[in-house]
């Protein structure tokens, strides 16, 4: 099997969550570098990375063709554009930068480069998104006429991280970092919208970054979709409510592979690697083909970003397709571009599509 040398930019939750296990389980990738800048955390768990100091001295060594980015969103477009000046294809981590112009010109560079640009959507690899994705694709519930997707946390002090919480830095706070993943979903079923409307901003107070934002995006066809996040919501929500002409769907936010990584699993090649469930996580309401209630409760098959490396190395090796390519996720920060005007002047503004 041809090998793919890669190197990550950071060693922080990201890298030792998201991606350091998948690039080592995967047989097709080899983790040849890893950046830590005073620490030697990596070491124990893959003694055959070689640890720089920099991204710029990493970003020296010939050999290393992928190079994941998964520093603060702040620094996303400077080490994200070395990375294409030294010829490395790249792998961002969401969000992809802190606005879409930045994300323009990260997407040009590549193409002038002859390289690729992807961001690291992983949530299209969760089990909930999937079983939307899959409920909607089978067109029980009719034509789509609402939808909500909500991502929920109850955090009422704060984490202590600058680049997410401090409101002087650009890209900081829940709409650019949970935001970017229901944004994203929001596209992935239903395209980009028309127009937009947002409230957006901090529960905690003014010293810290938005931690609750409300969107509504405005589709053709009378279709509205709905993204929300709040951090205080102690009593979980569905976190995704589909209703069509013909039903309704609710879907519960069931994925654990953060938690299971975090506490050490390992994401086997090959295998669904994470817990099964234990009772249902959705529910279905629909009229059938006999004009007939049907209501069943759902469940969701296991999801496993490991599908994400596996279609990168496709992509590497085969020519297959570029899972969340940056000209892709492009359109999703000019929503994120569009959610802020719309919050500052309170009213409804278009999203702009070219």
């Amino acid at each position: 099997m041809q090998l793919v040398k890669a190197g990550l930019c950071a060693f922080g939750m990201s890298g030792k969550v998201f991606h350091a296990p998948f690039l080592k389980e995967h047989p097709g990738f080899f983790l040849a570098a890893i950046v830590e800048r005073s620490k030697n955390d990596s070491a124990e768990k893959y003694p055959d990375a070689t640890i720089y100091r920099s991204v710029e001295e990493m970003l020296e060594q010939q050999d290393i063709e992928l190079v994941i980015v998964n520093t603060p969103v702040q620094t996303h477009f400077e080490y994200a554009k070395k990375a294409l000046e030294a010829g490395k294809h790249i792998i961002v981590e969401k969000p992809f930068t802190v606005n879409a112009s930045e994300a323009q010109q990260l997407v040009d560079l590549a193409q002038e480069k002859g390289l690729f640009i992807s961001v690291y959507q992983n949530r299209r690899f969760d089990r909930d998104y999937l079983q939307v994705q899959k409920i909607i694709s089978e067109k029980k519930l009719g034509t789509i006429k609402e939808a909500e997707i909500r991502f929920d946390r109850f955090r009422k002090d704060p984490s202590g991280k600058e680049h997410k919480e401090n409101p002087e830095q650009a890209g900081s706070g829940a709409l650019h970092d949970l935001g970017s993943h229901l944004i994203d979903q929001a596209v992935q079923y239903f395209g980009m919208p028309d127009r937009i409307f947002a409230d957006v901003f901090s529960m905690k107070g003014e010293a810290f970054a938005n931690d609750y934002f409300e969107l509504i995006l405005f589709y053709p066809d009378r279709l509205r979709v709905r993204l929300k996040s709040s951090v205080f919501s102690k009593e979980a929500h569905y976190a995704y409510t589909i209703h069509g002409d013909r039903g309704s769907f609710l879907q519960e936010r069931s994925d654990d592979q953060e938690n299971e990584l975090a506490a050490g699993a390992i994401p086997e090649y090959g295998t669904a690697w994470t817990k099964p469930l234990t009772q249902a996580d959705g529910i279905l309401n629909f009229i059938n083909e006999r004009s007939e209630t049907e209501r069943q409760l759902t469940f969701s098959e296991p999801g496993n970003y490991m599908n994400y490396y596996q279609q990168i190395y496709e992509y590497m090796v085969f020519g297959y397709a570029l899972p969340s390519q940056g000209i892709e996720v492009l359109q999703n920060m000019k929503i994120i571009d569009a959610a802020l005007e719309s919050a500052r002047e309170g009213k409804i503004v278009d999203v702009v599509k070219s």
